[in-house]
């Protein structure tokens, strides 16, 4: 069992910075208040600003942050992947899913493939569960489709965006917007990876690295077997670096790692903790967690009203006494007027216009300089001159 536990350990995927902790440096509230992410997010605001780009329910610091991140800092690389996030929204119709799709196979779905949200890590942040090696895939066909999964999936991350994360800082009275995440695959094999899990795996992993980017604290893989490798090998090559450097690939003897992230009493019984949830169905039909407490969601919702926003659309500044303080200082700070976007606009023609006279002027410059030279080496004694003389 010994040498077991060893080898899966091997299979741990690091972007090979070893300096650098993601499980510590992943609080996005904590990083923000430096002073060079501050510059950054606020130099890529004014960038997508000035291009018109930068929508009011989606240009807050945090996701702004999020995108920055994504692109290791690239202001022009952060810039397209925003903008392709903003082109998905539309075109997926995502605030439409958001509010009015409804999941009704959900019941169905959860016994033929068990996830869910489960309270919280000891840092507040939301836990989220899948027993993988649980999953019934041909009674999960027949229960929903893969497009319909998917239009689900968004719709609980819009949720967790705009609920889970806002109630877990509320609970926590520190900013959340991060998750850790636990898989379960024991009995989990390459044979499980059939051309329909690929498919559905390979939509969902596009979704979150592309559009929720950076929203993963820590991930727990458990109880993987040796026979897990083969199938990890083929997983991995779908995920980022910076993903693998979160990923934590445990054997059977995981437990202690777990509670080192995590209270017992928030931890289900299938997993070593003390957690049943039987009044609720079980742990995975839950849902349990702060977001479900009735005076932090009406903390939320008096939260929003005053600031006159969607709460399913709204980001993640106003999320608690002391987010929301920071937000509007943020936004007392930050918010540019039509007409201060209108002068910016037209000083940046101005400067280019000077410029392209200033090159203008460098390339007669430059004619002339050369001009100079041909008459110099027109003029220039020749050497037998120079002798003779």
């Amino acid at each position: 069992m010994q040498e077991t536990e060893v080898s899966i350990r091997d299979i741990h995927i690091s972007d090979g910075s070893e300096e650098e902790d993601p499980m510590q440096s992943d609080d996005l509230f904590e990083e923000h208040q430096n002073s060079n992410n501050e510059q950054i997010v606020e130099a890529f605001r004014n960038l997508l600003l000035l291009h018109g780009q930068l929508p009011p329910k989606h240009g807050d610091r945090n996701t702004l942050l999020r995108f920055l991140k994504m692109r290791d800092f690239d202001l022009e690389k952060s810039k397209d992947a925003f903008l392709n996030y903003m082109k998905w929204r539309v075109g997926s119709k995502v605030d439409m899913i958001s509010k009015e799709f409804k999941y009704e196979e959900y019941g169905e779905v959860k016994k033929h493939y068990p996830h869910g949200f489960h309270k919280v890590d000891k840092s507040g942040r939301p836990i989220y569960i899948e027993r993988l090696g649980m999953v019934d895939l041909n009674a999960f066909s027949k229960a929903t489709t893969i497009d319909r999964y998917v239009k689900y999936h968004i719709k609980e991350q819009e949720k967790t965006l705009s609920l889970r994360y806002p109630a877990c800082s509320v609970a926590s009275e520190k900013h959340v917007f991060s998750t850790t995440t636990i898989l379960d695959v024991s009995g989990l094999g390459m044979s499980n990876f059939s051309k329909s899990a690929r498919s559905l795996f390979m939509e969902i992993q596009k979704i979150d690295s592309n559009y929720y980017p950076e929203t993963l604290h820590r991930l727990f893989v458990v109880n993987a077997s040796s026979g897990f490798r083969m199938l990890w090998l083929a997983l991995k090559t779908f995920l980022d670096a910076r993903t693998l450097a979160k990923v934590h690939v445990l054997g059977p003897n995981y437990l202690g790692e777990l509670l080192e992230a995590i209270d017992p009493s928030n931890l289900p019984t299938f997993l070593g903790g003390n957690c049943t949830c039987s009044d609720r169905g079980g742990c995975l039909f839950s849902d349990e967690g702060p977001w479900n407490d009735p005076n932090i969601k009406a903390k939320i919702q008096e939260t929003y009203t005053t600031g006159d926003a969607d709460p399913e659309e709204h980001t993640m500044d106003k999320v608690s006494e002391n987010a929301s303080a920071y937000q509007k200082e943020d936004s007392g700070k930050n918010m540019i007027t039509l007409q201060k976007y209108a002068s910016l606009k037209a000083a940046v023609k101005e400067t280019q216009k000077r410029i392209e006279m200033l090159e203008m002027s460098l390339h007669e410059t430059k004619r002339a300089m050369n001009g100079l030279a041909e008459i110099i080496e027109t003029i220039k004694p020749s050497q037998t001159e120079t002798t003779n003389s």
